[in-house]
């Protein structure tokens, strides 16, 4: 379910209400070792199928920080904005990994406009996602993301 904004009143308008969520997605050891690679976190509760079966989790686990970096592909079906200029990864006030994602875990996401303010690169837009695996009690992800949306 993507909602499609077309301008910064309509953004303002939507803030306090969830979207989806959307799209699922599969973690699986092959993205995981990727991200290993990717980053040099080679540590074993991320990429040892044999030792990570027997460690606290059960089996490998997703980095958190892959888990994080999956925002903008489960949100970019969230949220399309038909305005303005650039969007500019600004930051993140808040991230949390309340439960770990097991391989082959099915995420999906969901988005909430939190604030919208004026800075002087355009408009900042706060927006907290919630990244949940199938099945778990707690979210994999909860973060609160700063985009500036420019002219």
């Amino acid at each position: 379910m993507t909602r499609t904004f077309t301008s910064l009143d309509e953004v303002r308008a939507a803030i306090g209400e969830e979207i989806g969520p959307g799209a699922p997605l599969t973690i699986t050891q092959d993205r995981i070792n990727a991200f290993a690679d990717a980053t040099g976190d080679h540590q074993w509760i991320h990429i040892d199928a044999e030792r990570a079966a027997a460690g606290p989790f059960g089996a490998t686990i997703a980095h958190g920080y892959l888990t994080l970096s999956l925002i903008p592909l489960l949100g970019g079906g969230l949220i399309n904005m038909d305005f303005g200029g650039a969007r500019i990864n600004y930051g993140a006030n808040k991230v949390r990994f309340p439960t770990p994602v097991p391989v082959n875990s099915v995420l999906t996401a969901t988005a909430t406009v939190a604030d919208v303010s004026e800075s002087p690169a355009g408009a900042v837009l706060t927006v907290k996602y919630v990244i949940t695996a199938e099945g778990a009690a707690k979210p994999a992800c909860v973060a609160e993301t700063l985009v500036v949306v420019t002219p």
